[in-house]
């Protein structure tokens, strides 16, 4: 039935689309020049190391989203921003533990950690809070988008083309370079406030960015942002607060609040974020530029965690209580450089500071050993903290030669060092006694510990029209890492013109991505009111003891054809097809039982021990999780992105837009496990669904800019295919969440009053809808055997949330 609807309203707006060539050719009144399709003109820097290359010249897939486009989409977050443009880029929901305070994204349906994100063109460091907890976004400690304000951005550059030769590790889906507004006068104020329809994540953004010049030939952008989002809830009743033996037992928990909706895990976290940025530039001569730019930001942010029983601490918490996990985060990365020239060469020299410090915490909880053993436990908690930082320094040259081509060759090349550390700081003795605060046991002094990682790297890269009409780019990259060793990477990417409408475009590549060093060396224990997991460090004794040592830089090879069509001045196709393999794909493991599970193995629990950890002997299921290089994948889709810019004389103007994804990701071998495991296997079912099928193959953006007067309407339906999971008890039946194909509506109705200000309203998903609800069989089995996961009644991965419709009002001032 689904397939019928797509079809029909494909086949509607294609037809819209034909009618509005036809209408714009044909209208008597001619367009203003700012009716020209969106972006076209648009000189990109990412994906090539020529200068002046246009987006619809691009012999990369490449993809321009303007400022403007970014702050339509209601929510003051970046990452939404994205995930609403671009339909390969997909949001994470909810996630477990700390990483429901640091949510993330992918590309392409591959980690997170597959997409390099960069400022003005240099590499972002990644956030210190690994996303630890199972799912498709599991491993992830990419850039933190949220720590650049939308406000400060020019544009954004989405490279959607793999990339490792050009800008070295992760770069492996694609590239998002974020170029900061470099205004040297007036601004923008803005105030954006919402909420969701059935209640929860009230947010109340406040942002400015204001242009100066300090000094002549000079500019200095400036921009802050502070910003409130609230709790949402939307779990179910936990099966331990109605089962008949605990509610005779402990009727003190009637008397909790929202009884018996105690448990609020399933929903958005609460958290405050102020963020600084800064973009200056000064022409010191006509060839030379000073330049520097900085961002700033702390976070705090609380998660529920699930519900204790009274019988915990029945003297502290005589109803029982819901420990919460906190977070102090601070963020902060600087950039200077200078670019000049010299016989002839365009020299750039810059570096690169930045680093993410995540201090963990755990409220209204309590340490149930210690106070049996001493009388005393306190209520909150140190946790430890997380602290991730990156220090990169590049020299770039780059010249063109004549040498009788149509038009000179480009020749660049580089030289990069680049010092990575990962430090985890120990909790307080309270948190680590025995088996540790409760929901989230501080860190040990056996996952305390500093690493350190250095890598220098050089490339060269040939780029030229040997004759007229064809482009060819060649790039070469050597990679030396001080823990894994050499990596040697190239890519080859040509265009050819037949004629002004039509040109054929295509790379091949391979690349790389060295683990980062949160996936080698993050330990901790994850608990929840019946299980214990620990994560173990690839790197440690515990994981040898299960078969594994260490982790080895993933490897893939991409290729990539493109078709650009431009049959009108108003028009503008591209389809694109890839495919992407991968080999040693850095994966976390299913569960992996040592006690609770259908088959459990006396490896996992040995390797308990020789972690030094000590688990909570009231659970029913104790294990382990731990990353490795399980497998190889493979993804093969295409990408369409049609837009055409209609005027209807005095019904105004509309942007009409086609953009779509299609991506099958396919585990093709999955690594033998280790001989201590069997008969489990580094991943189960749930694990691989979350590779293959847990975001939709299909995503599809319709659009529509209506531009009339001092009015603006604008409409997207955004078209999510089926997505499924994988799910089970206890490792021995498993049972399959679908997602059914759902379409989206976003609306924003925008008004301009004067010059100055500008009021809109509008709605993320309009209609309200919401995913279909975790499979019924899997939620039986969970309440059977008395599991709090029976909470979730909506799934976590699904590609649209799980808060149903977002509705919110703005107003800008413009000076």
């Amino acid at each position: 039935m689904h397939k019928a609807t797509l079809k029909i309203g494909v086949a509607a707006v294609l037809s819209t689309l034909a009618l509005s060539v036809y209408a714009a050719e044909d209208d008597t009144v001619a367009a203003p020049a700012d009716a020209a399709t969106p972006n076209v003109g648009a000189v990109i820097v990412t994906g090539t190391r020529s200068s002046g290359i246009k987006v619809e010249n691009s012999a990369s897939p490449i993809q321009v989203l303007d400022s403007a486009s970014l702050a339509r989409t209601g929510q003051p977050d970046l990452i939404q921003a994205l995930a609403q443009n671009l339909p390969s880029f997909t949001a994470q929901a909810f996630g477990g533990d700390t990483a429901n305070l640091t949510l993330s994204a992918r590309l392409r349906g591959l980690s997170p950690n597959n997409t390099l994100v960069l400022i003005n063109g240099k590499r972002r460091h990644g956030t210190a809070n690994l996303a630890v907890l199972g799912g498709p976004y599991q491993g992830g400690a990419a850039a933190d988008l949220n720590y650049i304000p939308v406000s400060a951005i020019d544009h954004i550059e989405v490279l959607q083309d793999g990339a490792a030769a050009q800008y070295g590790s992760d770069a492996i889906a694609g590239v998002i370079n974020i170029i900061l507004k470099s205004n040297n006068h007036g601004g923008t104020a803005t105030v954006n406030g919402g909420g969701y329809s059935d209640g929860g994540g009230r947010t109340l953004d406040g942002s400015a960015n204001i242009g100066v010049e300090p000094f002549q030939d000079a500019f200095l952008s400036l921009t802050a942002e502070s910003k409130y989002h609230g709790y949402s809830d939307r779990g179910g009743i936990d099966p331990r607060v109605v089962n008949p033996a605990n509610m005779a037992q402990w009727p003190g928990m009637f008397q909790e609040p929202g009884y018996p909706h105690v448990t609020h895990i399933s929903g958005d976290a609460q958290y405050h974020l102020n963020v600084v940025a800064a973009n200056f530039g000064w022409d010191v001569s006509p060839d030379s530029q000073l330049y520097a730019f900085a961002t700033a930001g702390r976070k705090e942010a609380r998660a529920y965690e699930n519900y204790r029983l009274p019988s915990r601490l029945p003297l502290i918490y005589p109803t029982g209580f819901s420990p919460k996990e906190t977070m102090k985060e601070d963020d902060f990365a600087f950039t200077a450089g200078y670019k000049t020239k010299a016989a002839g060469w365009n020299l750039d020299l810059s570096s690169t500071y930045g680093r993410d410090k995540s201090r963990i915490g755990v409220a209204d909880s309590g340490n149930v050993s210690l106070f049996t053993d001493t009388g005393y436990t306190p209520t909150v908690f140190s946790a430890g903290a997380f602290i991730a930082s990156q220090l990169t320094t590049t020299l770039e040259a780059s010249k063109e030669f004549n040498i009788g081509w149509a038009k000179p060759l480009n020749i660049a090349g580089g030289i990069e060092h680049r010092i990575d550390k990962y430090e985890i700081e120990a909790g307080d003795e309270a948190s680590r006694y025995k088996e540790g605060s409760q929901s989230y046991p501080g860190f040990s002094l056996t996952d305390a510990g500093s690493h350190r990682r250095t890598n220098q790297a050089a490339y060269l890269d040939f780029a030229g029209n040997p004759i007229t009409d064809l482009t060819v780019d060649l790039a070469a990259r050597y990679e030396h890492f001080s823990d894994f060793g050499n990596a040697k990477v190239g890519k080859l990417t040509s265009r050819y013109d037949f004629s002004p409408v039509v040109a054929l475009r295509g790379t091949f590549s391979n690349g790389f991505r060295a683990p980062t060093l949160a996936e080698e060396y993050y330990s901790a224990t994850n608990v929840g009111p019946t299980t214990a997991f620990v994560q173990l460090a690839p790197n440690s004794a515990g994981a040898k003891l299960v078969g594994v040592d260490g982790l080895k830089p993933e490897r893939s090879t991409n290729l990539s054809l493109g078709l650009v069509f431009n049959p009108a001045n108003n028009v503008a196709m591209t389809l694109d097809v890839y495919q992407i393999k991968i080999r040693d794909r850095i994966v976390g493991s299913g569960a992996l039982y040592g006690s609770g599970g259908a088959v459990n193995s006396p490896a996992v629990r040995a390797a308990i021990l020789a972690n030094g950890n000590v688990l909570d002997n009231t659970v029913s299921q104790t294990g382990i999780n731990i990353f490795s290089n399980a497998v190889n994948t493979r993804s093969r889709g295409l990408e369409f992105v049609t837009t055409v810019n209609s005027s209807y004389g005095t019904a105004g103007k509309v942007d009409w837009s086609i953009a779509a994804n299609y991506n099958k990701v396919e585990v093709t071998k999955i690594n033998q496990a280790p001989t201590q495991l069997l008969p489990q296997t580094l991943l189960d079912k749930t694990a691989i669904s979350d590779l293959e099928t847990a975001s939709p193959k299909l995503r599809m953006n319709l659009g529509a800019l209506w531009k009339i007067g001092n009015w603006t309407v604008n409409l997207r339906e955004a078209i999510y295919g089926k997505s499924s999971e994988y799910g089970s008890e206890d490792g021995s039946v498993y049972h399959l969440t679908e997602i059914s194909a759902k379409a989206i509506t976003d609306l924003e109705v925008g008004y301009k009053i004067n010059t100055a200000w500008s009021v809109a309203v509008g709605a993320n998903n309009l209609f309200n809808k919401y995913p279909n609800g975790v499979n019924p069989a899997l939620l039986a089995d969970q309440r059977a055997a008395g599991d709090n996961a029976a909470v979730t009644v909506l799934p976590s991965f699904s590609p649209f949330g799980i808060n149903g419709g977002y509705y919110y009002a703005r107003a800008n001032y413009k000076f």
